[in-house]
């Protein structure tokens, strides 16, 4: 009887984890839209064409009464938004920390996120301050949710599930993004015969995204269980002094323990530097590329839509191919020969010609067997460099300083182009962070930075 007890309680935990990861899958499904559709392929050309309508006759915008060129307003806004995410984020983490109420939090971040979406239907005119101020919101919600939600995966999985279950996540959400994609090309394609015209069908697949995300939410948020910490009460207040000090101080305080921690250990900050470095010109390629392709080689929606599209597909396939190279050749060397992929496809895209869609399809395929393959290794590689017992802790100040990181790409991209009026110009100074990238990764022994975090080197690293 006992046994059958024992039996029927771990089957019982056993289906109640499924449901959980199932629910968690959806928050994927979720605001991968968001990524895809708004970031990636609609709002960098459409804000930039609002911008350009709002511009003096030197092609100035005066947001704050500070002159920006039109076309490099929607690079600084991406740069913005990743700021205010990083100083939002050790607010809400340390909130999360302390309470254990993780759900509530992810609910505001992703509610505010997915209406600040929906209100993007309303950018038109030159409504360019409008656009940049939703971006900034939306995108800064989203970094928060995702910090949120990827903080759940050690909770809901064990070890020997955590990869999978991670990998079934991103392929909910490339699934997600590419059918709201075709969605978005059909209304795009026939919007006279929906009776809009090509700018409200762009908004409405700008607040379509934002539907999708406010809907599907609705399954994780439901799903998902609050987890008291060590089983201390989920309460706002903490007894210790330094509880009192504020969640804010908290969260830096912990940030700045794990870095100082992280100083033991200098290998594992080395390739973490080179991480940041290289994976700000990903960063900045994902969400500069459609602005390159219509502003600067003259391509139309449709085309963008499809490259992007096809970076969806070739990104899976891309990942598992790198995965099965990683095997032979080792994690690092696969990492090192995608950023030399990265830079000759960056390099290539520099000669594109204009209004050859043929060639920006290429393009996009060589970016899109790079993209899921150089930073899905580079999560793995990273997880060997985690001292025993401090992964929570250490994957935390990583997808920070991720956070922190990631507004210099845009910026430089932003700079480039306000500097030399040239998109080319501005698409090739991205290849500065895949060589710096390079040249940092080359020089970190990896066997021995294994070994110092103090864990077992694979044979195959």
């Amino acid at each position: 009887m006992g046994t059958d007890t024992v039996r029927t309680d771990a089957a019982d935990d056993a289906a109640g984890r499924r449901r959980e990861q199932r629910g968690w899958y959806f928050y994927d499904w979720a605001c991968s839209v968001y990524s895809t559709s708004v970031l990636t392929v609609f709002l960098g050309p459409y804000l930039t064409s609002v911008a350009e309508a709002a511009a003096d006759a030197d092609g100035f915008v005066h947001p704050l009464g500070i002159p920006v060129r039109a076309g490099s307003f929607f690079a600084y806004s991406v740069s913005l938004s990743v700021i205010v995410a990083v100083l939002v984020m050790p607010l809400v983490g340390a909130a999360a920390d302390r309470t254990g109420r993780k759900k509530p939090l992810l609910a505001t971040a992703a509610y505010t996120g997915a209406a600040a979406t929906m209100a993007m239907f309303f950018l038109d005119g030159d409504r360019y301050l409008l656009g940049g101020l939703l971006l900034i919101v939306a995108n800064a919600a989203q970094s928060v949710a995702m910090m949120l939600y990827n903080s759940y995966l050690p909770q809901i999985a064990p070890p020997e599930e955590r990869d999978a279950v991670s990998s079934r996540g991103w392929a909910f959400g490339y699934a997600s993004g590419s059918l709201m994609l075709v969605m978005n090309l059909v209304l795009y394609l026939a919007h006279d015969s929906f009776g809009v015209s090509e700018g409200t069908a762009v908004r409405i697949c700008l607040a379509s995204a934002g539907l999708w995300w406010g809907v599907f939410a609705v399954i994780p948020l439901r799903r998902l269980r609050d987890r008291r910490r060590g089983g201390e009460p989920a309460s706002p207040g903490g007894a210790s002094g330094k509880a009192s000090a504020g969640p804010t101080a908290a969260g830096f305080r912990q940030l700045a323990a794990t870095i100082r921690d992280m100083r033991r250990h200098p290998l594992t900050l080395a390739f973490l530097l080179a991480y940041l470095v290289y994976n700000d010109g990903i960063q900045t390629v994902i969400s500069q590329a459609s602005v390159y392709g219509s502003k600067e080689l003259g391509l139309g929606q449709s085309t963008l839509i499809g490259a992007v599209l096809l970076v969806q597909v070739l990104a899976v396939v891309g990942a598992l191919t790198m995965g099965r190279l990683a095997r032979i050749y080792g994690a690092k060397r696969t990492i090192l020969g995608s950023l030399v992929a990265w830079t000759v496809t960056l390099a290539a895209g520099y000669f594109l010609p204009a209004g050859a869609p043929v060639w920006f399809f290429v393009l996009a395929a060589g970016i899109g067997l790079v993209l899921g393959g150089s930073q899905a290794l580079s999560r793995s590689l990273f997880s060997h460099l985690v001292p025993p017992g401090k992964e929570a802790e250490y994957f935390s100040a990583y997808e920070m300083s991720d956070r922190g990181m990631s507004w210099l790409g845009p910026l430089l991209f932003g700079l480039t182009y306000q500097l030399t009026g040239s998109y080319r110009d501005a698409i090739i100074s991205l290849v500065a962070f895949f060589v710096i990238g390079f040249a940092l990764l080359a020089r970190v022994p990896v066997r021995r930075a294994i070994s110092d975090a103090g864990n077992q080197v694979p044979t195959r690293i």
